[in-house]
Formats: C-alpha cells, sequence, structure tokens
C-alpha cells in the first residue's frame, strides 16, 4: 500500500458509524444475556446464512482459515492426499492444506479472469486427487459449474473457497451451493465481516455437517467423548456472531454499491484494464486492474492521492514454504504473469461518490 492518501483502500470505521445503533444493540443483548459462545446468536446466525445460500447446513468456526481445514478434513482428505488449488488466491487454502499434511498441486488461471482455468484443471486431474480448492477470486464466481463436472467425473471432492465472494450468484445459485462443502471468512475487511475474526463452512449433506459440528469442538460427539480424529476448538463468539447477523441483511445493498463502483472504474478506465462484471456472479470483493506496467500505475495513482493494494503478489508455488520442499515449482505463466500486474483498487460501500470520481479520474488518465 502506499503511503497516506486522501483516498483510503478501505475505511472500516465508516460502516461502523453507520451501523453503531444497531451494532451496540447487538453487543448490549450479548452482555444482557450473559451466554458468550454457542448460544442463541450463534444459532440464530447459522440458520440465517445456511437459508440466505440455499444450503441445508452451516457449520460455524473461529476464522476462515479453520474453516478450509474442516472442509477438507470433512471430505475426507488426510494426510498425504493430494488437493488442487489456484496459487494466485494468497495462500489460504495451500496453509489449510500443508497444516493438514496434505500435497498441494495447482492448476493455472485463465488470462482474462484470473480464476482456476478449467482446461489447466483437467490436466491435473488425469492424476490421483482426493479434492479442488476453488476460489471465487475477488469476489468473481469462477467457473465453478464446469469444475463441478470435473470433480465429478473423475471422482474428486469439491470446496469452495467463497471468502471473498458472499452474495455472489449466478442463476439463481450462490457461491457455496455447488461444493460438497464450502468455506467463508468473516474477517472485517469481507463483504460480509465480523469485528474480528470468524468464519464457517456451508453444505447439503446432513452426516458431513454433523462430522463439522464434532470437528470444530474437539472431535466430540458428546460433551467429553471424543471420537472424530482432527478435532479442535474453533467456535464463533456470540459477539461475532450478533454482529453478523446485523451485518447479513445489509450484505445485498453492499454488493450493489461495491459493483456500481466497480462498473465506473471500469467504464472510466482508458488503458487499463479492469477486472469488473455487471452480473450478480461478481460482489467486486477487490477491484483489480491489470496494468502493462505495475509501477508506472502505481505511481499515477500516488500522484492522485489514491490508496492501493496488491492482491497477490507472489504464486502460493513460490513462496518460500513451498520451494523449502525441494524440486522445481510447476510453471505457472498465467499466474506469474497477473503476479507482476495486478493492482487492487478502493472499493467499500461507504466511499463516497466524489471518492470514486477521483479514482476514474485517474484512471481516465492511466
Amino acid at each position: 500500500m502506499t503511503g497516506p492518501s486522501t483516498i483510503p483502500f478501505n475505511a472500516l470505521g465508516r460502516a461502523v458509524e453507520v451501523q453503531r445503533a444497531d451494532l451496540d444493540a447487538a453487543i448490549g443483548s450479548v452482555l444482557d444475556s450473559g451466554w458468550f459462545v454457542m448460544g442463541p446468536q450463534h444459532d440464530g446466525f447459522e440458520h440465517e446464512l445456511a437459508a440466505y445460500l440455499g444450503v441445508d447446513h452451516c457449520v460455524a468456526v473461529a476464522n476462515g482459515t479453520d474453516a478450509l481445514e474442516l472442509a477438507l478434513l470433512a471430505v475426507g482428505c488426510r494426510p498425504g492426499d493430494t488437493v488442487v488449488a489456484a496459487a494466485n488466491a494468497g495462500g489460504y487454502g495451500t496453509a489449510a492444506a500443508r497444516k493438514l499434511g496434505l500435497r498441494v498441486r495447482y492448476a493455472d488461471v485463465d488470462a482474462d479472469t484470473l480464476q482456476m482455468d478449467t482446461t489447466s484443471l483437467e490436466a491435473e486431474l488425469a492424476h490421483p486427487a482426493r479434492a479442488v480448492v476453488l476460489t471465487h477470486l475477488y469476489g468473481h464466481m469462477a467457473p465453478v459449474e464446469q469444475v463441478r463436472a470435473l470433480c465429478d467425473r473423475h471422482g474428486v471432492a469439491l470446496v469452495e473457497d467463497c471468502a471473498q465472494a458472499a452474495g455472489a450468484h449466478r442463476e439463481g445459485r450462490y457461491a457455496g451451493s455447488f461444493g460438497d462443502a464450502a468455506t467463508f471468512s468473516f474477517y472485517p475487511t469481507k463483504n460480509l465481516g465480523a469485528l474480528g475474526d470468524g468464519g464457517a463452512v456451508v453444505t447439503s449433506d446432513a452426516s458431513r455437517a454433523e462430522e463439522l459440528r464434532r470437528l470444530r469442538q474437539y472431535g466430540w460427539s458428546r460433551r467429553y467423548v471424543a471420537e472424530t480424529a482432527g478435532g479442535r476448538n474453533s467456535r464463533l463468539d456470540e459477539m461475532q456472531a450478533a454482529v453478523l447477523r446485523v451485518r447479513l441483511p445489509l450484505l445485498d445493498a453492499g454488493n450493489r454499491r461495491r459493483r456500481d463502483i466497480a462498473q465506473a472504474y471500469a467504464q472510466a478506465s482508458a488503458g487499463t484494464r479492469v477486472l469488473a462484471s455487471a452480473g450478480r456472479d461478481d460482489v467486486a470483493h477487490l477491484v483489480v486492474a491489470v496494468p502493462d506496467d505495475r509501477s508506472a500505475f502505481t505511481a499515477l495513482l500516488d500522484e492522485a492521492g489514491v490508496c492501493w493494494a496488491v492482491h497477490f503478489p507472489l504464486g502460493d508455488h513460490r513462496q518460500p514454504v513451498a520451494l523449502a520442499d525441494g524440486g522445481d515449482p510447476p510453471t505457472l505463466p498465467t499466474t506469474e504473469w497477473a503476479g507482476d500486474r495486478v493492482v487492487s483498487l478502493p472499493c467499500f460501500p461507504e466511499m463516497t461518490d466524489d471518492e470514486v470520481e477521483r479514482v476514474c479520474d485517474a484512471l481516465r488518465r492511466s
């Protein structure tokens, strides 16, 4: 991110200011109840998120990385198994897989969308794998229908990573409703964000949901009786659940505002491609530009007083922890090309029209 700027990359305090009365009331209700872990707020949020997504079960957990780990366990992954992922998604799926002792292979991404490329994935699935982790990157829905079909053909489980795509939907089906399991992060910067960490796994498989409920609490089948291996303490507390219940009904309106901002940027940009779609399968968690010369582009943004960020500069396959395993990293030309170019622009629902216009003005000169 650049230095001081008059247009922030994000400003979480603005949402708190707008929602303060409702947030105070929600948090106050938890304090008054004296119930702080896995109580009525937690159960209410699980029910409401599952209903919103059109799935049968939601299992709330402590954070998005735990959600990925537990989802991989719940679809049958065990140490030594292989999962296939994209390497341009920040390392979260890779970190979860490595923590479980899984091997990770990578499919390259599509040059137009930067989502997982299905041709590359099909080549990877010619070799044994237990699961695919499909990230809906930047809030754009990946080609999940085609990936689901490939997974079914090869007998491989599908875990959707929806951390950046809460509320995205295509032809009536939400991101998170296609996989054997799907995961969400409620980190404060997400479209559906808590005031701290939080996560969830969703599924429409009742037995898998029951396994997830055991896994999030020590593997217990009943209190103090651990029957399921891999269990840990991973629970969403009542405070965060109460906050998320306030914010879930606001998600669609926030996503519309994000899409409007992204469309404004795409239409204003003169020579730099901006990844944006007017469809509801894009919730514009991040609005990403792909300039030919990142240094020149970011210098222009600096001059205009626009904060920026890079999501994500170094692919998972070239991270030091991956290289330390030995052997040559896979060749992922599009992933590496994108890592050298992508720049994220400010986009959050509380941006003012004047701020959006100032970013547009900078893009007109790009």
